[in-house]
């Protein structure tokens, strides 16, 4: 049967439009591979920040990949600078890329549930990082014992001032931990306000963790000549903030305040006499525990914990760290000790 030239001209289109298709098909593939990683046999985890920029998160973020690298795990790192639009921009391109889990210190606790159940489709296992990710579908949250660190700061300062007029300075109200840090120090003080022997004058939220919250608190408490017994700053950024503006009316050192953190500007406080207390959370244990979770889950392996914790739609398993109080009289056997700070960088020269 001969073919005439018109059915040639159709032929040749019919292959030319396949092999352009199947052209088209070899690209997008070749940069979906260069986007994705590469399958080497070794475990990715994306470390998903909330921001890098304060003394602790940059911490977590060494001592993580510190341990990551000596499992022989890759790690690719994001940080969200505070904002919840760019972590889920980003654990989207992690889900892209292909990563086997993902630890996500959330910026705010109620944004991510969406993008989180992204991963979890894609097979990939989600841990909360020292923040709780409220209804997510999350595999694990590794934390400390957040009811504790208020405990111990309320405690720590009812012993020194039993009696008088307290300053509540309570973290971000988009941050689980600060709830649970408030439950802390209330479950102390409550017997305290109910006999009358303390009296609560301020109690406020620091949105955003911002220091500039605690200073015109206190600044504004100060100005109103309120008579100020004890401060509880929710961290130490929120304590020096509180601890600048008693300085700046020459109070400084005359009030007893608490922070949490154990920064080395706490510490440092602590031996000037400025700031009462802190609260020390064994960085170091948490990063590398996370790791060594993260992997575990990729191989299969039950998480090891009794506890759990509800984020409004799951029961989270819980693995729960402890944490230790911080004085002058302690700083040697908690912080030193550990070597979280050198001795000559705490007890420094005036």
């Amino acid at each position: 049967m001969k073919i005439g030239k018109k059915q040639l001209h159709m032929y040749g289109v019919f292959i030319t439009v396949i092999l352009c298709l199947s052209l088209i098909a070899m690209l997008v593939y070749g940069f979906r591979k260069k986007d994705s990683i590469e399958d080497d046999g070794k475990i990715t985890i994306g470390f998903c920040a909330d921001n890098l920029v304060i003394e602790r998160w940059q911490r977590d973020q060494e001592i993580f990949q510190a341990k990551a690298k000596e499992q022989d795990v890759d790690v690719i790192v994001y940080n969200a600078n505070e904002d919840n639009a760019t972590q889920i921009k980003q654990i989207r391109l992690l889900i892209e890329k292909q990563v086997d889990v993902m630890v996500v210190i959330p910026y705010d606790k109620n944004g991510l549930k969406e993008v989180i159940g992204e991963a979890k489709k894609a097979g990939i296992k989600v841990i909360a990082y020292d923040r709780l990710i409220n209804h997510a579908d999350v595999d694990a949250y590794i934390s400390f014992d957040n009811n504790k660190v208020g405990a111990l700061q309320a405690i720590e300062l009812t012993k020194v001032v039993p009696k008088g007029n307290y300053i509540i300075i309570n973290g971000s109200p988009d941050d689980n931990n600060s709830f649970m840090f408030r439950d802390g120090y209330m479950g102390v003080l409550e017997p305290f306000i109910a006999s009358g022997a303390i009296n609560i004058v301020e109690d406020k939220w620091a949105n955003m963790w911002r220091e500039e919250y605690a200073y015109d608190i206190v600044q504004k408490a100060l100005n109103d000549k309120m008579q100020i017994d004890a401060i509880i700053g929710a961290n130490d950024r929120l304590a020096e903030a509180a601890i600048r503006a008693l300085s700046e009316k020459g109070l400084g050192g005359s009030i007893y305040v608490a922070g949490h953190d154990a920064d080395i500007s706490a510490c440092q406080r602590i031996v000037e006499g400025t700031q009462y207390m802190t609260v020390y959370k064994p960085i170091r244990l948490l990063a590398e525990s996370a790791v060594e979770l993260a992997i575990d889950l990729v191989n299969g392996k039950p998480i090891e914990t009794d506890e759990s914790i509800n984020n409004g739609s799951y029961d989270v398993p819980y693995i729960k760290l402890d944490v230790l109080s911080v004085t002058i009289d302690t700083l040697e056997e908690t912080v030193i000790n550990d070597a979280f700070h050198q001795r000559e960088d705490i007890y420094r020269e005036n």
